[in-house]
């Protein structure tokens, strides 16, 4: 994208949006980590502007859970939370599945070159294992599948479920390493999939599926004694 349409973008935000942009990012990058304290001046006189708009931003980050307030203390990132991102992952697993099923017949040829190709990039990297790395592209391929979803609002829910989930986990490969491999075979049958014109409960069920079993490893690891995992769909 040129400079150009990248300032003109950036312009037609709200002082709220920018805001909102401004500290989503710094949670993400974990430059604000959990626990740590918003202050709403020192983030509006960063931003060359006034209180009110901040205010708007937090509340919506709060809304997201990604912010939380305490009385007498004010305004904090979220602290890691174990039940959130076992919730975080059964809803993305719903959104997500249905998301890429609505994108399905919307992808082209290039789309799928492209998701295949990020793909492959994870396959390679599995041999020197980064799971940040391996997590960035994995959000890259299934944003390149659910991106030409055509309802706003699911794309909406989907996105807003990817970012709680990188504030709660950096990565869940770090704890399940042995996960990525089965998760790279799987993009591959859910862009089979796509590519053959399977029905689109077909593939809503696969990417459900896919997503559900990064839970059921995560608690397999983490939670041995516990039986809780994604119901069948």
């Amino acid at each position: 994208m040129a400079s150009g349409e990248v300032t003109a973008q950036a312009s037609s935000l709200s002082k709220s949006q920018r805001a909102y942009h401004w500290v989503k990012e710094r949670i993400a990058s974990q430059e604000f980590t959990p626990g740590y304290r918003l202050v709403l001046g020192t983030i509006a006189a960063d931003l060359d502007m006034s209180v009110v708009p901040v205010r708007e931003a937090i509340r919506q980050l709060e809304a997201e859970g990604l912010v939380t307030f305490e009385r007498n203390v004010g305004a904090r990132v979220s602290m890691v939370d174990d039940t959130q991102y076992r919730f975080s992952m059964q809803a993305l697993s719903i959104l997500e599945g249905a998301a890429t099923a609505l994108a399905a017949r919307r992808l082209s040829v290039e789309d799928i070159r492209h998701a295949r190709q990020v793909n492959e990039r994870m396959i390679a990297s599995l041999a020197d294992f980064d799971p940040r790395s391996f997590t960035r592209l994995n959000q890259e391929f299934h944003a390149t599948l659910y991106g030409k979803c055509a309802n706003p609002r699911m794309l909406e829910l989907v996105e807003a479920e990817w970012g709680r989930l990188g504030h709660l986990r950096d990565s869940t490969f770090s704890f399940v390493p042995g996960r990525a491999q089965e998760s790279v075979q799987e993009h591959e049958n859910i862009l089979r999939l796509i590519e053959t014109s399977a029905p689109l409960g077909e593939i809503e069920k696969a990417a459900r599926r896919h997503r559900s079993a990064t839970l059921d490893a995560y608690m397999i690891h983490e939670h041995p004694d516990e039986t809780l995992g994604l119901p069948a769909f």
